[in-house]
């Protein structure tokens, strides 16, 4: 990531006050370890995760369909995004109204 060395007038990196939500296609072992690394990560640089903040089809077990073959998507997953999107949408709000404060 170019912008680890970027900082704002304050010493802000260029992620914080933004916020970073994780989808993930997998198993639910699977797309729990991903959410966990990737979340790590954004945190570890300044970006601000919400509650809610990952979404993750794990499909029906033991069946070979891929999400992307599916004629539309289960309910279960769309009231996940759902919630996810208004939650990320939501602390967006608050962190510009009222950005962390510099180091």
């Amino acid at each position: 990531m170019t912008f680890l060395g970027e900082a704002d007038d304050e010493g802000r990196y260029p992620p914080y006050g933004k916020v970073a939500v994780v989808g993930v296609v997998g198993n639910e072992d699977g797309a729990h370890h991903v959410a966990a690394e990737c979340f790590q990560a954004l945190a570890d640089v300044g970006w601000t995760i919400p509650p809610m903040g990952s979404c993750y089809w794990v499909g029906e077990a033991m069946q070979p369909v891929d999400f992307k073959d599916l004629a539309e998507v289960p309910d279960p997953i769309v009231t996940a995004a759902r919630s996810l999107a208004a939650n990320a949408a939501h602390l967006a709000k608050l962190l510009k109204r009222e950005a962390y404060p510099a180091p």
